[in-house]
């Protein structure tokens, strides 16, 4: 697999980095395979040992997706602003963004998907619930749409890229005149 990012200036190889990025960002969006056209969705994540976990009511058109070609690209990004430049041209976007490519697999094992969605609640809801999930509630939780089981899913990176685009604040549009 070689997913090679073409602007090379821009590339950001730093693990640590990377890492710190995909625990605080909020949402990314998987890329799935489907028959007439791509579809891509957002989601609540959360960044665990090496894997994207995120969940789905266990029905519906990313459920289908997911069981008929489980390779994934999973994307998240975050813009901090656009950069002046006297050239209209050249003006451009700061940002950071990750892609993950891999394989996406439903969580079997109850004790897995109960751990990765309290890795969920607590990014999402930091001491909100007081009682941590158990695995016996991950087996009898089900949707309230359809009362299929809630499926938990992972992401193994089998590949990562990082681009970003770091700008001076004074350089950002706006922001002087925030300030």
């Amino acid at each position: 697999m070689t997913n090679q990012i073409h602007y090379k200036q821009r590339e950001c190889s730093d693990r640590k980095k990377i890492d710190a990025f995909l625990d605080l960002a909020r949402i990314g969006v998987i890329g799935l395979t489907d028959d007439d056209f791509p579809y891509a969705v957002p989601v609540n994540f959360v960044w665990h040992d090496g894997c994207v976990y995120f969940h789905g009511m266990g029905s519906g058109k990313k459920e289908r997706l997911l069981l008929q070609n489980p390779k994934v690209c999973f994307t998240v990004y975050e813009e901090y602003g656009t950069v002046t430049d006297p050239v209209p041209c050249h003006a451009d976007t700061s940002y950071f963004s990750v892609m993950l490519f891999g394989t996406a697999e439903k969580v079997a094992d109850f004790k897995e998907a109960a751990a990765a969605l309290q890795k969920v609640a607590e990014k999402y809801l930091p001491g909100y619930y007081k009682e941590k999930l158990s695995s016996t509630l991950m087996e009898k939780y089900r949707s309230s749409l359809d009362n299929n089981p809630v499926s938990v899913y992972r992401i193994r990176a089998l590949e990562i890229t990082a681009k970003e685009n770091a700008a001076d604040e004074g350089r950002l549009f706006g922001k002087r005149n925030a300030e």
